[in-house]
């Protein structure tokens, strides 16, 4: 895929675009990259989409933000806005995993006139969480990655809440999405604040009136993205279908031709 650079808030991003027909942009989640948003899967340009995809500020070979506390999601709203500018992206269908779910979501809310379509892929915001100590986890995380670069954000991160036979899965897919990037530090600057980073109320979301599939996992195989929350989007944005893998399968969003499949449906619809 060719690969290209835009200016966006004092930073460089990277990304790739390829095939022709209608846009889908694809966002990816916290401490992932472009790489991690339908895993390396071409079924989409194949199938007859023009699919852009960026790394986020920090992340991947994109620029760290100049501010170490310009991580939220009012920045990665604009980084978005900004690349579709740039690369003449006048309306797309936007599939998002986790914080590109949510950065999704700010976009279709504060530009819906430059979205056909949202996939929302195992979105992780609950705008009713309060605990004061819902963050040391990711300060935690932080602190680990920053100290001790990806042994230490490992470490930190300890043994996954998952069942033993996707251990070693998840293990390995948090190794090679942290030896990804160019800028660990930076990427440590973003776990503290885009969790701090509250991106909307949700009573915003039923102002949603694009086409929007939810793709949620099941808590057994990815506790840290509630399916409750999932399921909580999906009833209160307008319209919107939940899509979430049988019980004892691994979850959708590891499956990067199936998921493929889920955006070119969603794509399929918007585009009526």
């Amino acid at each position: 895929m060719p690969e290209f650079t835009i200016p966006s808030g004092g930073s460089m991003l990277t990304g790739e675009e390829a095939g022709e027909g209608k846009p889908v942009v694809l966002l990816h989640g916290l401490t992932a990259t472009r790489r991690y948003v339908v895993m390396g899967s071409r079924s989409l340009e194949r199938g007859g989409h023009r699919v852009v995809t960026y790394d986020a500020r920090g992340h991947g070979t994109s620029d760290p933000a100049p501010d170490p506390a310009a991580y939220g999601y009012d920045a990665l709203s604009a980084d978005l806005l900004a690349l579709m500018d740039e690369r003449e992206v006048e309306r797309a269908v936007l599939a998002g995993a986790s914080m590109g779910a949510h950065t999704s979501l700010v976009f279709a809310l504060e530009h819906p006139e430059r979205v056909a379509g949202l996939c929302l892929i195992t979105p992780a915001f609950d705008p009713g969480e309060s605990d004061p100590d819902r963050f040391a986890r990711w300060d935690a995380l932080s602190e680990g990655l920053r100290t001790g670069g990806v042994d230490g954000f490992v470490e930190a991160y300890g043994v996954p809440p998952v069942p033993e036979r996707w251990r070693e899965t998840v293990q390995k897919i948090l190794r090679q999405r942290l030896g990804a990037h160019e800028h660990l530090g930076a990427v440590a600057d973003a776990l503290e604040q885009v969790p701090r980073s509250e991106p909307f109320a949700i009573e915003a979301l039923s102002a949603i009136a694009c086409p929007t599939v939810v793709v949620a996992d099941r808590d057994t195989a990815d506790p840290g993205h509630p399916l409750w929350i999932g399921e909580e989007y999906a009833e209160r944005i307008p319209g919107a279908s939940l899509v979430v893998e049988e019980e004892g399968k691994s979850p959708l969003a590891w499956q990067g031709g199936q998921l493929s499949r889920v955006i070119a449906e969603l794509a399929r619809r918007a585009w009526v």
